[in-house]
Order: structure tokens, then sequence, then C-alpha cells
């Protein structure tokens, strides 16, 4: 499926009033696709940036918020920023929740986020069209900034809310501009002081999926529409911080350099040969760089490794291995270099009896496969039982423009999902 476009070269585009769909049903998938796909895209890129706390995602809140009133359900925004939807009287306990998020990365793909919460809405409208009824309560969720894209944690409203992430680690967040957190949902309307662990609400739930875009090609390959996850590698990211000695880059003679991007670049190469090496991956995504200047000789440089690994033994010796390249290579080039690790997610299983369940529902043949990515899911399955439900994604490509799922596929993901649900919440 290919999302509308809209907007002016080089801007970001967000339509003031979000549409809302005038009569519920199974097919309004496409309706809803078409009317969230706008918001927050940059024209230039062809990608999004809805990003955590920014216009772009108050729209997207917006949206949220009008899709579940046309179709009748409460809603409210949690301690930490997350939306719920609820069909039923949260109070009683043992809900069935869905949904994914609709932030992005910096020019972000349309599906990674959006394609979860698009579809729980579908779900329910074909549920509706069953006729079923509801034996629990069923809630659709938006958690908060998930991928992390202005303030470099990923998870923030779901790792709140199970308490991996403490307010006061909360609060250190900054923004490329210095903006805190704090700040930045103060500027948005939300109470920052509020924010912290809630056990009770999760407490209430007794299962929790989602459904997500593939991030590779494993459903391509093996020709099937929607898979079911089984595990999410290990994974964390870590800060180098490469300090060397300003200088002008005409005049400095070679030999008399303190060039902190040599040793930056010999470590690039590093965590690409020990990710080969391991059979993982590893990659230097982000970089800043101080003064920042054609003609100088930086006297800093910081770069962000993104590592991940199918067990944690394969992850430790990556990065270790990088990192002790890095020191020797810094040493030699008289280099000062400083390595504090971010965040860190370790390996997660999901709930065996819920992972069994969904295959019994869509029946045994669907595949079961890990994952590299991160996800909310991942981060409640500590608290509460959680799965994952794949839709295929043709391209492989994610966090791009590129990422894309076929109409059909889309629709395939719906029913799955309704099927799930109505097991689960229905019978």
């Amino acid at each position: 499926m290919t999302p509308s476009h809209e907007g002016t070269a080089g801007e970001s585009t967000s339509p003031a009033v979000p549409v809302a769909p005038t009569a519920p049903s199974s097919p309004s998938f496409h309706a809803m696709w078409r009317s969230l796909a706008p918001i927050g895209r940059h024209a230039a890129s062809g990608g999004y940036r809805r990003h955590a706390w920014t216009a772009a995602d108050a729209d997207c809140r917006l949206w949220f918020r009008m899709q579940a009133e046309a179709r009748r359900l409460d809603v409210e925004t949690d301690r930490n920023g997350n939306q719920w939807a609820w069909l039923g009287d949260p109070a009683a306990g043992d809900a069935v929740v869905t949904g994914s998020h609709l932030d992005s990365v910096p020019d972000g793909g349309a599906f990674d986020g959006p394609l979860g919460v698009v579809s729980a809405f579908a779900a329910l409208d074909e549920l509706r069209a069953r006729g079923a009824s509801f034996r629990r309560p069923l809630a659709i969720v938006n958690f908060g900034d998930e991928e992390g894209a202005r303030f470099g944690l990923a998870c923030v409203g779901s790792r709140l809310a199970s308490g991996q992430l403490t307010k006061e680690k909360a609060y250190e967040l900054r923004d490329a501009d210095g903006i805190t957190l704090p700040q930045a949902m103060e500027a948005a309307g939300h109470d920052p002081d509020a924010i912290g662990p809630d056990p009770e609400r999760l407490a209430r739930i007794g299962a929790f999926v989602e459904l997500h875009v593939e991030q590779g090609r494993a459903l391509d390959l093996s020709g099937d529409a929607v898979g079911i996850a089984s595990a999410i590698w290990p994974h964390g990211r870590w800060r180098y911080d490469f300090a060397g000695e300003a200088n002008h880059a005409g005049t400095t003679r070679l030999a008399d350099r303190r060039d902190p991007m040599l040793t930056y670049a010999e470590t690039v190469l590093a965590a690409r040969r020990e990710a080969e090496l391991a059979g993982a991956v590893a990659t230097f995504g982000k970089i800043s760089v101080e003064p920042n200047g054609v003609n100088a000789i930086p006297s800093l440089v910081r770069g962000w490794l993104d590592a991940r690994a199918a067990d944690q033994e394969s992850l430790d010796a990556v990065v270790t291995g990088i990192e002790t390249a890095a020191h020797a290579y810094a040493a030699a080039h008289g280099i000062d270099l400083a390595v504090a690790r971010e965040s860190f997610t370790p390996v997660v299983d999901f709930s065996h009896a819920l992972r069994d369940e969904l295959s019994r529902v869509l029946g045994e043949k669907t595949p079961v496969l890990g994952t590299g990515a991160g996800h909310d899911a991942g981060i409640l399955s500590a608290s509460i039982p959680t799965a994952m439900m794949f839709v295929r994604n043709p391209t492989g490509v994610s966090h791009s423009p590129a990422e894309h799922a076929t109409e059909d596929d889309c629709v395939a993901g719906v029913l799955a999902l309704a099927d799930v649900l109505e097991e689960l919440a229905c019978r």
C-alpha cells in the first residue's frame, strides 16, 4: 500500500483537523490510512517526522482520539503520555490490549507503528461486523515516544509505565536543542510531574498483542502474509566520545594532529568487522562533530553505536570487541575516549502460552520468527503476557520511506488480528 501524500517541499505537513471515518467498518482500514498518511510527512524526503511532543505528534494524538470517539470508545491519556481507547470497563481487569505507536524515526516509513494502530481499529470494526460479543474489556493503545527519535531513548512511554525508566533518568533526557523531556511534555500540555511506574494499569491487562510490519524479508522469502514473533534479540545503544585537539586543517602537519575523526572512522570499521564475526549487527548511525567546520580538525567526535545479536553472549563479544579496538586506536592517535551505555534491552522471549494460542488461532503453518528490532511489546513482556504479529514487508526495508506492505497483506493482517482478538476477548 502506498499512502497518499500532500505538502510543500521541504516542510513537515500536518492537517489541522484529521478526518474521522463516518461509518466504521472493516474496510475502514483504507479510509483511516489515507487520513493518517499526510500527518508529519516531510515532502522533500518522502519520510515521516512524527517526533515525540511536537506538533506532528499532537496531530497524531488527535487522529487517535477521533478514531476512538467515532467508535464510541472511552479515551484516556495516562500519566506517561500513552493513549488508551477502551471498550468495556478497564477496572474489570484481565483486559485484552492491542495497538502500537504513531511516532517515527527521522524520515521514517509509513508502516512502522501506525500499521499496528490502524489495524487495531480496523480489527475492532471487523469484530463488530461479525456481531462478536466481548466477555473481556478491550483496549487500543498508542504508546508515546516509542522510536526515541527526539530524546535518544526508545520506548519511553512503555519504559516509564513498567518502571524500567525512572522519573529521575527521564528528566535527564534532552533533545538536540537542549530541551528536556519534562519541558517538552509541559509545552505539549502534559504534566511531567505525573510520570512514573503505572503498576495498577498494567495489572488490569491480561494480554497485549502488537501487530507490526516486518522489519526484514523473512515473510517475503517464505511467501507468507502474516507471521508470529518468537523473541526479540538483546540490543542496546552506546555513546562513544572521541576527544582530540582542534586545529587548522590547512596548516597543521599530519604528524602533529590529534584528529578524533580518524579514531572514529577506524572504530566504525571495527564495528562492521566484529558484527560479521559474530553473525550480529552493529551500526554507528548517528554522529556529532565539534566544531564542525570544513577547514577545522575536530576537537570532539561523538558517535552512537547500535548493536544487536541473537543471544547475549554474541552481543557481549561484539560490544567488547568494538570497545577494545576503539581504545587501541585512540591510544595510537593520542585521543581520549569515553564510552557510556545509554540503553539496553535483554533478550525477550515472548509468552509461550500466548504465542501458542496465536499459532492455534492462525494455524500451525504460520511462520514463527525472531526479530532484531525493539518494541513496546518487548518492554511490557516483563510485566504482562505479550505477543507480536508481523505483516510481510516485500522490500525488507524499515526506518525508511521505502518501507512497504501491500493492500492485500494489510487486510490479511487486520483479519488475522481480528481472529486473535475474537479468541482472546470474546470466547
